[in-house]
């Protein structure tokens, strides 16, 4: 196809981006990430979102590289910041590359790769997984080579800096957005993805935003709790920024019901933080609904999963759920919803996960329960 006939940029890979785990060391340096990425759009340029929104110091990127990782010949594209090979991405805030002239083809993968030179604090990213989600950290500088010397590199499931590549692609191409937390950082979006390459969906990207341990009406300030993440009100306006999105699917509020349980038991959750379902259903009214409908997106509600034996269950956490989840498949200011809930859930006991659906933690779903939630999504958000 020729670039003529490209006319509009879509984002066609991303995640969000956290608070990381506060650990005793939180910089880096002399350091190369990568990341493989597969392009599910034909297109003439790429460019590249950088995001440092959880960072208290700026950070230089010292290199930045995309090259095509599937070519016979591996040759890497520098990855400019107003023409400058460095990129510096200030606390709190997050950049954008230059416009990159990169030719490639739906279904290539490329590799992008940062090389930090300098102390780096490690502060902005977020852990996902999922048969597509694994990049790899090498010491040294090995940002254009095109394997990491085993002895000096590891897989990583940290996406650290890099959140969104954008393709500068056709008009029929659009961005399905997958907001939540752990369960939609877990495997299910790559499940999707996989969907939709296997049944021929090819106008549409899977955008992942999602970030382990978040709530919609709460976030922690304290070290232990950090990287459970900023809540609802502050996320959802910077990832719905999301280049050529067409619909949001919003899959989250667990953690609010779930992550109380006293100062007797734990001093940074109090019984205070617990929430009604009207509660939940304000706090999606008022920080999600308007500015999705603002911004002309279709959205999806996704019902929670069962909880019965995780921790800090009990009937009064699960009846929340349940109203909640009542109010997510009956509102009408929603387009529709997809049943998370109804597909995983025990038909004779639907407090729990149906056998085999259960991770054995009585949260998070299995592999197998995972693939069924990318089944269940209904064409409509993908034509």
């Amino acid at each position: 196809m020729t670039a003529e006939k490209y006319t509009k940029w879509v984002a066609c890979w991303g995640n969000a981006t956290s608070i990381t785990d506060r650990k005793e060391a939180t910089y880096a340096k002399d350091l190369t990430l990568r990341y493989p990425i597969e392009i599910c759009f034909s297109g003439s340029q790429l460019r590249f979102h950088f995001s440092n929104l959880t960072g208290t110091e700026p950070v230089q990127i010292s290199k930045a590289f995309v090259a095509k990782k599937t070519s016979a010949e591996y040759k890497p594209v520098a990855i400019t910041f107003g023409g400058r090979t460095v990129g510096e991405i200030p606390a709190g805030k997050e950049i954008l590359s230059d416009e990159i002239p990169f030719a490639v083809s739906a279904g290539e993968t490329v590799d992008v790769s940062l090389y930090l030179q300098n102390f780096t604090q490690m502060n902005a990213g977020t852990l996902v997984t999922g048969p597509l989600s694994k990049g790899s950290f090498c010491y040294g500088d090995f940002a254009t080579a095109k394997d990491f010397p085993q002895d000096l590199s590891r897989s990583t499931n940290w996406f650290y800096f890099l959140n969104t590549v954008d393709i500068w692609t056709e008009e029929k191409n659009f961005a399905l957005v997958c907001f939540g937390d752990s369960i939609t950082a877990q495997d299910w979006p790559d499940y999707l993805k996989l969907r939709v390459k296997r049944e021929v969906f090819e106008n549409v990207s899977i955008i992942r935003r999602a970030v382990c341990g978040t709530r919609i009406l709460r976030e922690y300030s304290c070290i232990t709790y950090a990287a459970y993440g900023l809540k609802g009100e502050t996320r959802f306006p910077i990832e719905m920024d999301t280049a050529g999105a067409k619909s949001v699917l919003i899959q989250h509020g667990i953690n609010d019901i779930i992550h109380p349980v006293g100062v007797d038991v734990n001093p940074f959750r109090p019984m205070s933080d617990m929430p009604t379902a009207k509660d939940l259903i304000e706090g999606v009214k008022k920080f999600y609904l308007p500015l999705a409908r603002e911004k002309g997106l279709k959205v999806w509600s996704g019902t929670l999963l069962p909880i019965f034996g995780w921790r800090t269950y009990n009937a009064e956490k699960d009846m929340v759920r349940n109203e909640f989840n009542d109010w997510l498949r009956s509102s009408d200011l929603f387009d529709g919803c997809v049943d998370f809930d109804k597909a995983l859930r025990d038909s004779q006991k639907p407090e729990s996960f149906a056998i085999g659906m259960d991770s054995g933690d009585h949260l998070h779903p299995s592999a197998k329960a995972y693939e069924q939630m990318a089944e269940i999504i209904s064409e409509d958000l993908l034509k």
